[in-house]
């Protein structure tokens, strides 16, 4: 006896459990319990990635409306502006009394089939969804009076709604301004980085701004675009930003059981040579929060005073054994 399951995992156990006598029957028998096997893991596949491209559109669908949410709610009935083509699209709708959404879908166009050529398609597809979305809420949202009249509330919330909303709809793989494609672009040929680039687009952006609304209100807009920047930061990495951690010590299993007993953390042990002496020594490596770090160079401090610690910003972790244990 055995089970349609466990074949599908590992058919190859059969071979001396199918019944019959004859080899060739047995053999055909099992070539048939391997195409199965085979057969169920691209349904699986397919699935998987059905789920994916699920989870990665509600993203954006929710990001979206939030930046909707923020612009149309806090921002543009005080006549406060966001960075990039979104900036552009409020001057042009206030000058033009046209509504936001038509602008910010008809700005960004050209963009995307820019991005779609050069950057690639999931990219471009992605992005050009979560404009039409932000354009639809901007439209649906437009005739909703402001919750608030105070320009310094309405710079902060309307900067924390639209970095929420423009960090969820990134980590879905999608943008919501053409302004970073031209970025990606030109950062190609120049000398400039990415976001130097999108920084002195915004700052000629928001200093248009001044002359059309007020300078009191590109200050505003620029308290407001700042906010939103370090609210994309934190929907993307998280307030417990992780940090890389290389300990090169004379006592690196003392260190290592102190690290693992007392903060928590997993460690690794590498072999290392020194490039001057050729002494060989063990590194350690492990992977702690923010809030760690000072209790980590507490605790190397006192075991090895001359040890050399050296920590880094770590974007993302993921897979592993990143799970801090139970310190008692």
């Amino acid at each position: 006896m055995y089970d349609e399951e466990s074949a599908g995992r590992n058919p190859g156990w059969l071979f001396f459990l199918l019944p019959g006598k004859d080899e060739v029957v047995r053999k055909k028998r099992l070539r048939m319990i391997k195409m199965d096997a085979k057969a169920v893991a691209p349904i699986t596949h397919k699935r998987a990635k059905k789920s994916r491209i699920a989870l990665r559109a509600l993203g954006i669908i929710i990001g979206a409306l939030l930046v909707a949410v923020g612009l149309e709610i806090f921002l543009v009935p005080n006549n406060i502006i966001d960075g990039g083509i979104t900036g552009v699209s409020i001057m042009v709708s206030k000058l033009t009394g046209s509504p936001l959404g038509l602008f910010l879908f008809l700005l960004n166009l050209p963009f995307l089939l820019i991005g779609y050529k050069q950057i690639g398609k999931t990219f471009a597809i992605s992005t050009l969804f979560g404009v039409v979305v932000m354009s639809l809420g901007t439209n649906y949202l437009h005739h909703v009076p402001s919750l608030t009249d105070d320009l310094l509330l309405s710079a902060v919330f309307g900067g924390i709604i639209i970095g929420i909303g423009v960090g969820l709809v990134i980590r879905a793989g999608g943008s919501l301004d053409g302004t970073e494609i031209v970025a990606i672009l030109m950062t190609r040929k120049s000398p400039f980085s990415v976001g130097e680039m999108v920084m002195f687009f915004n700052i000629f952006i928001l200093g248009s701004a001044g002359f059309i609304f007020g300078w009191d209100r590109a200050m505003y807009s620029l308290i407001a675009y700042y906010i939103a920047y370090k609210m994309i930061d934190i929907t993307m990495v998280g307030l417990e930003q992780s940090r890389s951690v290389w300990i090169i010590s004379d006592y690196p299993a003392e260190i290592g059981d102190a690290l693992t007993a007392r903060l928590g953390r997993g460690i690794t042990y590498l072999n290392g040579e020194g490039g001057y002496s050729g002494d060989v020594k063990k590194v350690i490596f492990c992977v702690i929060t923010r809030l760690e770090e000072a209790k980590l160079k507490s605790i190397v401090e006192e075991i090895d005073s001359s040890a050399f610690l050296a920590i880094g910003h770590i974007h993302d972790v993921s897979g592993g054994r990143f799970k801090k244990k139970n310190i008692h």
